[in-house]
């Protein structure tokens, strides 16, 4: 999902095979990233599987995701779409003006009301009309695109716009993904690193994040953090 402006995978490795699956995100980067990023939703890409991901639909169910809810880096929004389908206030932003787009149009067609927004990632403040702050943020294909400098920067901007207490819960590739395509594997150790001020790492589980060309999902850790 095309969070930002435009993904740059750095450190992911080889690009070979699928073209960087499920890892459209990223921001800060050339316009040049962020039109091609852009330019993949003339189709569909390998992270669009028009569907909201089994991991946080079950947060959804077990009503984990409350109160008002940030989908970033929403893609076509089906998570955004999800939370208000669960009758929840939803925002959604992508750096992809084609992917929001499609999101109002699917919101529409399903006769559901989120804010979609064309923004960046790494700078959540900087609108003219500020998107406020929420309880509940969710992250799939985010987090695991952006290089060592950039992961500060991310989760600075989170912090943001994270109330106390809020939770942000993210889904990304992990170490034990085979392969050298796609996003930058993503360790534990990692994630507690970046959020280890201000934040309380509540858990980090092994899961799956589907992608249209593995509809079993590829390895994941959904990870869920507090904002302290």
């Amino acid at each position: 999902m095309s969070a930002t402006g435009g993904a740059n995978a750095a450190g992911a490795g080889n690009t070979a095979g699928p073209d960087r699956a499920a890892g459209a995100a990223g921001g800060g980067h050339p316009a040049g990233e962020a039109t091609r990023f852009d330019a993949s939703y003339a189709a569909t890409p390998p992270w669009d599987i028009d569907e909201a991901q089994p991991a946080f639909l079950a947060l959804a169910q077990s009503g984990q995701i409350r109160g008002r809810v940030l989908d970033i880096g929403c893609g076509t929004g089906e998570h955004a779409l999800m939370a208000a389908d669960f009758g929840l206030a939803a925002v959604g932003i992508d750096a992809a003006p084609t992917a929001i787009a499609k999101a109002e149009v699917k919101a529409h067609d399903r006769g559901l009301r989120v804010q979609f927004v064309v923004g960046n990632a790494l700078d959540l403040t900087s609108f003219t009309d500020p998107l406020g702050q929420f309880d509940t943020v969710l992250d799939c294909g985010v987090y695991h695109v952006f290089d060592d400098d950039e992961r500060p920067r991310y989760v600075q901007s989170l912090a943001e716009l994270i109330r106390t207490g809020g939770r942000y819960f993210m889904l990304c590739f992990n170490e034990h993904q085979s392969g050298d395509w796609g996003p930058r594997r993503i360790t534990q150790a990692e994630i507690r690193a970046s959020f280890s001020h201000g934040w309380r790492v509540d858990s980090i589980e092994r899961s799956r994040l589907v992608v249209t060309f593995q509809p079993d999902g590829v390895d994941a850790w959904l990870a869920a953090v507090t904002r302290t």
